[in-house]
């Protein structure tokens, strides 16, 4: 099994201190028992246990380089490294089992994607549910009453078509393809370095912007379903 590791450390006094030496060795160790490959290290040097996923630049990174990668195991010291606010702790926990990953405490071998059965957890579990299946029903009520003017005016709603409809965006995606795949005794190219290159060769976004590692993803994701 392949696995990433995250480790943080608070304040900026700690970097130079033995707290990622601690962690490291105690995600090794769990690593080596349970015969796991760590493949790469990410740190977040001096940020707080409190911070959202946005604001950690490691962490950012890490699920930048799995989403592209297929590594699916993240392995952290303990919990508190991941978040020490229970609120930031279950929303960073949220989004990366939203990306298919697993996330380990090495401390104590304990799924911590899995979800708490600590009542304060499970209550903003259920909040962060309820919220998004609002979002969900408020958006399906807005196209209801966007195709209803519609049809009200004699129009029709066809929607955006799917990016792929043009013989050069056909080979954008042909070409987004090819850049994915792992080379032969190579690195995977990053998301980044995917929207790089196809900005470089010229290929075009519907916006007509530089190619974005969100553009990457979203259509990476939608080639690979189809």
């Amino acid at each position: 099994m392949d696995a990433v590791a995250y480790l943080r450390v608070s304040g900026k006094g700690q970097v130079d201190g033995d707290g990622f030496k601690r962690q490291a060795s105690v995600i090794a160790s769990f690593a080596r028992s349970r015969k796991i490959k760590v493949l790469e290290e990410y740190r977040d040097e001096g940020v707080s246990g409190t911070k959202p996923l946005a604001d950690r630049p490691g962490l950012s990174r890490l699920l930048e380089r799995v989403l592209s990668n297929g590594v699916r195991v993240v392995l952290v010291e303990q919990a508190s490294r991941l978040a020490r606010d229970l609120i930031q702790g279950e929303l960073i926990l949220r989004e990366l089992r939203d990306a298919g990953l697993v996330v380990i405490a090495a401390d104590s071998g304990a799924d911590l994607s899995a979800g708490s059965d600590e009542p304060t957890a499970k209550l903003i579990r259920q909040v962060l549910g309820a919220v998004s299946e609002f979002e969900k029903s408020a958006l399906v009520s807005k196209l209801r009453a966007a195709r209803a003017r519609i049809r009200r005016t004699r129009g029709r709603c066809e929607g955006v078509k799917p990016y792929g409809e043009s013989e050069i965006e056909r080979r954008a995606l042909a070409r987004l393809k090819q850049l994915a795949r792992k080379p032969r005794g190579g690195k995977r190219r990053s998301l980044r370095e995917i929207a790089d290159t196809l900005t470089a060769e010229g290929f075009p976004t519907r916006s007509g912007r530089p190619w974005s590692r969100s553009t990457v993803h979203s259509l990476l994701g939608r080639t690979l379903k189809a």
